[in-house]
């Protein structure tokens, strides 16, 4: 029996009842995607998260010691299907011994770790050092994490008990205001695998297979606008998950017109498609012709980047740290990347990991390196900059600092 057959399953098995907690699309019914990208040693576990229909995924990186058992690094919703397809790993390759939280501020990451424990009762669970909690910083175990049997990662790898197999590295805590950023990068030597949660990503130019399981929310923002009638293709797939990505990246793109609110009320009325999975025909927004081009200069050819709201609003507060943190990643020899969102894995080297945070150094006037590539639209960062500012002014998110200052 084929697990992720469809044809052999119920919509229970892809139930999972806390998602109010955090409301994100597909809210209570998520599919799990298993791929073994190492053979007999490392898989991913891919679901889907999202608001109105801009899907991406997010995902779990399991990998097995090389005494038996496994390693779960970032782990995603314990469905019934999900939980099936680790207790078949488990099956064959021993216990989930280390459970890893390797963020502090990723709630879209935290909120799965204690329900994802509790199916493996046998199982450590080590979180990233500086964990935080909005609007009141409560103990771990009241976040749902087993209290006797969760530890922080000690600030030395060399403490760990998986250091025979594993090196790790903490990026911050970056202050930001409310809480602080933090994340935890692993380097398996054997594979030569580093996983990452969300420090870099790299963005396919087609959906991803888990996207593709249910391709409505493709179609729908391939539309223009509300009037727009797509044709369920590979190419309007394409489209409406490229348009996917300029929404998740840039929240407004330069690109997207954004509507007047009872423009669009009186759009939805005379919208061709009225019913409740088109919300009725409420469509507030509208793409210029020339969208694809924000598309193509986000990904250019680079293996992979940083995520624009990371440059913006997140590492620019720490850029001395962050650039030391990434010398000290690509310092190890892996070969492979395998990020918790967008496409894994990521065939990178050191140097180009390194790279990947050299906008850090660069001045207005262009790229660090002098390579024009790299060198994005600005105008697709109007938004992240206008909430940056707005933070500023408020005393909420502290300022940004040149490199010069972090000396």
């Amino acid at each position: 029996m084929n697990a992720q057959d469809p044809s052999n399953q119920s919509p229970k098995d892809w139930s999972w009842p806390f998602w109010p907690i955090v409301p994100l699309y597909p809210y209570g019914k998520r599919r799990t995607l298993r791929k073994e990208v190492v053979k007999d040693s490392i898989w991913t576990f891919d679901q889907l998260q999202g608001v109105l229909y801009v899907v991406t995924p997010i995902r779990m990186t399991a990998i097995k010691l090389d005494a038996g058992g496994l390693l779960v690094y970032a782990p995603v919703a314990p469905t019934p299907e999900c939980i099936r397809l680790v207790w078949e790993l488990v099956a064959e390759h021993g216990e989930v011994k280390y459970i890893i939280l390797p963020t502090v501020s990723g709630i879209e990451h935290k909120v799965f770790v204690g329900p994802f424990a509790r199916c493996f009762p046998e199982a450590q669970v080590f979180v990233a050092p500086h964990q935080w909690s909005f609007p009141f910083n409560l103990p771990l175990s009241w976040l749902g994490l087993p209290r006797n049997r969760t530890h922080v990662l000690p600030a030395e790898p060399s403490k760990a008990p998986f250091t025979d197999e594993f090196d790790y590295a903490m990026l911050g805590p970056i202050d930001l205001g409310l809480g602080a950023f933090e994340e935890v990068v692993f380097f398996h030597r054997r594979s030569r695998t580093l996983l990452v949660t969300d420090a870099v990503i790299s963005v396919p130019e087609d959906p991803p297979d888990i996207v593709l399981l249910d391709p409505y929310p493709l179609l729908f923002h391939a539309k223009d606008d509300g009037f727009d009638v797509v044709e369920d293709r590979t190419a309007t797939r394409r489209k409406g998950w490229q348009r996917i990505v300029l929404f998740t990246l840039y929240f407004r793109p330069s690109a997207l017109a954004v509507i007047p609110f009872g423009q669009a009320i009186r759009n939805a009325l005379n919208a061709p498609e009225r019913f409740r999975k088109t919300y009725f025909g409420l469509f507030p927004f509208k793409w210029q012709k020339d969208w694809k081009r924000s598309f193509e200069v986000l990904v250019g050819d680079r293996p992979l980047f940083v995520a624009p709201i990371l440059q913006t609003l997140i590492l620019n507060r720490a850029p001395r740290e962050t650039l030391d943190w990434a010398y000290q990643v690509a310092s190890w020899d892996f070969q492979r990347i395998i990020p918790c969102h967008f496409a894994a894995p990521i065939e990178a080297s050191p140097y180009q990991f390194q790279q990947a945070f050299q906008f850090l150094k660069q001045k207005s006037s262009g790229s660090a390196d002098g390579e024009t590539h790299q060198t994005p639209c600005l105008a697709d960062y109007t938004l992240l900059q206008e909430i940056e500012q707005e933070l500023n002014r408020r005393g909420i998110l502290p300022p940004s600092q040149g490199i010069e200052e972090e000396k």
